[in-house]
């Protein structure tokens, strides 16, 4: 028998799908960013490698836009993988999918979950913070969601966002932006640290990038 959150839970998603259809009749859809149009470059950090993003994980993703770039910091040879999933519109199913879901699924143990605040130019941001492990490898993942408006770092809190930008813009169009850095012979707190300088120049270019309100 499902528990009175279970319940919860399963009622707004009923709601929040057939609000999503119910605005598909006005919504206006962005047009599409060129996200290879993202600096290279990103203060200290510079871009190495694009990783390509095979069929299969593209069509499970459904997403319309994808970046998946390795970049490294000059001073400390740090590496960051650098991915961003866009999606123009959630009218049909498609949505961003959770790295608390993905990462469990492909393997990855969570050790630690929590939020931090990143302060960039354009203003401070809630993101998730994970450090999971996958056999010997431990990594730092920072990520958030990204709508026309806002950084958000909650899932339900993105979903409930949703529904009131969507009332006013007439747009369900979001982005999720992941920052992976391998520990390596670093700290915990060290990597930490490198991803979050990294959001910090990444953030405010990703909202040049994405098409705003």
């Amino acid at each position: 028998m499902l528990r009175p959150t279970a319940w919860t839970i399963a009622l707004f998603l009923a709601l929040e799908g057939g609000f999503v259809s119910w605005i598909a009749a006005s919504e206006r859809l962005p047009p599409a960013p060129s996200l290879d149009r993202f600096p290279s470059t990103l203060g200290a950090w510079s871009k190495t490698t694009e990783e390509p993003i095979d069929a299969a994980t593209a069509a499970q993703l459904q997403a319309d836009r994808l970046l998946n770039w390795d970049y490294v910091q000059a001073q400390t040879g740090v590496p960051a993988n650098w991915f961003v999933a866009w999606f123009q519109t959630q009218r049909k199913g498609a949505q961003p999918h959770s790295p608390k879901v993905c990462l469990p699924g492909n393997g990855w143990i969570p050790d630690v979950s929590d939020e931090v605040t990143i302060p960039t130019a354009v203003g401070a941001i809630a993101a998730n913070r994970m450090i999971v492990t996958h056999g010997p490898v431990r990594a730092v993942v920072v990520y958030w969601f990204e709508t026309p408006r806002r950084a958000i770092a909650s899932e339900w809190a993105a979903k409930l966002w949703l529904v009131a930008d969507a009332i006013r813009d007439h747009r369900t169009d979001t982005a999720v932006a992941r920052i992976v850095v391998y520990t390596g012979q670093q700290s915990d707190a060290s990597a930490t640290a490198a991803a979050i300088q990294f959001a910090q120049q990444a953030y405010p270019a990703l909202r040049a990038v994405l098409p705003q309100n």
